[in-house]
């Protein structure tokens, strides 16, 4: 990209999808990596997608009959009839067969309200918070850019579906009018949905599909984690460079964005070399998320 990233905007909420359906994969693929889901740095990622609530309270098919406002509702329609008086071994075979239909009932109804087991996110401990700007560790890249932001922006989100703190810092060298680079850092806890899949899809085969890009495996954090690089100066005094650091632990996703374009620069044209950066982000983030996980 030739030009510096603008003020991320607010996430709008998803639109709901029907239960236990997969998430609808989004139209268009823009040409640089960003926070999961979307590759896109400069537009904060949606919220996962969440099941439909149920309505508590609503008959089914199987919902109390007209007359009866104290019938129990079942999943499998209503209860059959008691017995007629007479008849006991007949009686006890029928009272039988109606126990295993109501516990039947009430087990598939536990397993339907909270999800089965299973189904619980594997949070890990982490907790997003409010202010992400105060509580990322990005003390590796103190060294090389001096000059605090005394605005970054910032965002989080507490909801039942996800929780998620979001900063985007301004990083200046000494002496500098304007940003001589970006940093942004996102922490999502998805509480209802699982994101592997997508998160694997999205950021280990993110070469396929966006070419000039570095896609790398990183060991030792996380599940899961990949480093997602571009150098497009070729020692010139113009283009970028740009390193993402993306990372799943169970069902907590964190990315780490760096990002400098030398056409930016107020006078320096000297960034800090590629491999600098990426082992920046790397401890950045191991130390960001022990912080976050205690």
């Amino acid at each position: 990209m030739s030009t510096p990233p603008q003020p991320p905007q607010p996430a709008d909420q998803p639109a709901q999808q029907p239960p236990y359906q997969q998430p609808a994969a989004q139209a268009g693929v823009p040409s640089q990596p960003t926070a999961y889901p979307y590759p896109n740095p400069q537009s904060p990622p949606a919220g996962a997608f969440y099941a439909q609530p149920t309505l508590v309270g609503q008959p089914g098919p199987g919902g109390p009959q007209p007359g009866n406002p104290y019938a129990q509702a079942t999943p499998f329609g209503p209860l059959p009839p008691a017995p007629a008086a007479g008849g006991g071994a007949g009686r006890a075979v029928l009272w039988a067969a109606v126990g295993a239909v109501v516990a039947s009932a009430a087990w598939a109804a536990g397993v339907f309200l909270v999800g089965g087991a299973g189904d619980s996110a594997e949070l890990r401990g982490y907790s997003a918070p409010s202010n992400m700007c105060s509580s990322a560790d990005y003390s590796s890249f103190k060294d090389e850019y001096t000059e605090e932001d005394s605005s970054p922006t910032r965002t989080s989100l507490k909801d039942a579906a996800l929780d998620e703190g979001y900063c985007s810092l301004s990083l200046k060298k000494p002496g500098s009018s304007y940003a001589d680079a970006y940093l942004t850092v996102q922490l999502d806890l998805h509480k209802k949905t699982d994101p592997g899949p997508e998160f694997t899809a999205t950021w280990k085969k993110y070469g396929d599909s966006h070419k000039g890009y570095d896609v790398d495996p990183v060991e030792g954090i996380g599940d899961e984690a990949y480093l997602v690089s571009q150098d497009t100066t070729n020692g010139s005094s113009s283009g970028s460079r740009y390193a993402t650091l993306a990372v799943r632990d169970g069902w907590v996703t964190y990315l780490m964005s760096y990002s400098t374009y030398l056409s930016s620069y107020d006078d320096d044209k000297d960034p800090p070399a590629l491999t600098d950066v990426t082992d920046w982000l790397k401890t950045d983030t191991k130390a960001t998320l022990r912080e976050l996980r205690s």
